[in-house]
């Protein structure tokens, strides 16, 4: 589907010189003089290759629909992930790069969803938080104020978040993945 320059929002896969885009940040700019225009910074899905683009209103670009599947994550062995479809139970081995850093918050069962592109994978969604146990945290400094001071703490995937005074090793928090930050303690 064809849209205009200046219609691309954050989260928009696009194809731009025989490659798959997202776009991750966009800026409106109305100069004083010529046309208005759309800049556009994109991450490449393919390469993780970074690029900022200056798109104009008479220009079009190809929108790209992606398909997504369910998958069940199984298995880490090494720098591969092993995942399984729900629906006919293949199974599907993928580089661990191309989770980031939220790789680390792969947990076995887990339910995800893949992103596919002419049934090749190209991204892969974790769930926005999971439940994780602390297995180390710092010990309070005395005379910080509660309201605005985080300690560190380790959890039992090896991540370090920052976590309220009050939260101590052995509890089991709500994490957001993708920002790895605290969100409350688990119920």
């Amino acid at each position: 589907m064809k849209i205009s320059g200046v219609d691309i929002r954050p989260g928009n896969i696009i194809e731009y010189e025989k490659g798959l885009w997202k776009a991750v940040k966009i800026q409106h700019t109305q100069p004083g003089k010529g046309g208005a225009y759309m800049q556009v910074e994109m991450k490449n899905l393919i390469d993780n290759r970074k690029t900022n683009v200056r798109f104009r209103s008479a220009e079009t670009v190809e929108k790209v629909r992606l398909d997504t599947k369910d998958f069940q994550f199984l298995f880490r062995d090494g720098d591969t992930l092993t995942f399984m479809d729900k629906d006919n139970y293949e199974q599907i081995t993928l580089p661990a790069d191309m989770l980031g850093d939220a790789a680390a918050f792969l947990q076995d069962g887990m339910d995800v969803v893949l992103e596919l592109y002419e049934d090749r994978p190209i991204s892969v969604q974790l769930p926005d938080t999971i439940e994780a146990l602390i297995v180390e945290a710092d010990a309070v400094v005395k005379g910080q104020t509660a309201s605005s001071s985080y300690k560190p703490a380790v959890l039992d995937n090896g991540v370090r978040v920052m976590v309220p005074p009050h939260i101590g090793a052995g509890t089991r928090i709500v994490v957001d993945v993708y920002a790895q930050e605290y969100v409350k303690r688990a119920d």
